[in-house]
């Protein structure tokens, strides 16, 4: 199993474009409650990309689903969150502020909304199914695991840096990495819905 996984993970999660909601929503913390909510957050995230990846495709057969309509699918939501990325939101923002607030209210906010949706939306999860579905071996299904750690670990050292981050980029320039892995993103969307069109209909691969 090739990079390319782990390219299309860490642009859509982008933890880097979570920064500024990490900082509102813990503005009131102590460095112990930021210290937990960090590790909480990224141990989630893991863990929603270890069930995708174990466990999707059982999913798509309980519901009766082909995965070539899920690849379609998928490819769909990654190209929406790709789009939003462009105009400089998070991929996985779908919520509006009054959600969030509820949902905050609701759970710890490592978990809602900062795992979900902020970081690991229905993109994130339809594309490790997609990518569980190619490994073929154990070791490259480990692979994939192995990459849901690395996002783990990239998630928990933008928080860490959450502050230097944010003075360093300033607005623009988390725009301005927001909106390049939206592009990178955008491509692997095509790439993803086409390999599941070519399936659904054979006839234009050839």
């Amino acid at each position: 199993m090739d990079l390319k996984p782990l390219v299309t993970l860490l642009a859509i999660v982008n933890p880097l474009a979570i920064v500024p909601f990490f900082i509102h929503y813990t503005q009131e913390f102590t460095d112990e409650q930021r210290r937990r909510t960090i590790l909480i957050a990224s141990f989630s995230s893991f863990v929603v990309i270890a069930i995708s990846a174990l466990m999707g495709l059982q999913i798509l057969e309980f519901f009766g689903i082909s995965l070539a309509s899920f690849q379609v699918g998928g490819g769909m939501l990654l190209m929406t969150s790709a789009l939003a990325m462009l105009n400089a939101q998070p991929a996985e923002a779908k919520s509006n502020e009054e959600e969030m607030q509820d949902a905050s209210a609701r759970a710890s906010i490592a978990v809602v909304p900062l795992t979900i949706p902020l970081l690991t939306g229905p993109a994130t999860m339809s594309t490790v199914v997609i990518y569980a579905d190619k490994a073929k071996t154990v070791l490259q299904l480990t692979t994939l695991l192995g990459y849901g750690v690395v996002v783990a670990l990239v998630t928990a050292l933008c928080f860490s840096l959450a502050q230097p981050i944010a003075r360093g980029l300033g607005k623009t320039g988390i725009n301005v990495m927001t909106r390049l892995m939206g592009l990178i993103l955008a491509a692997l969307s095509v790439e993803v819905m086409s390999v599941g069109l070519m399936k659904l209909f054979p006839i234009l691969g050839k």
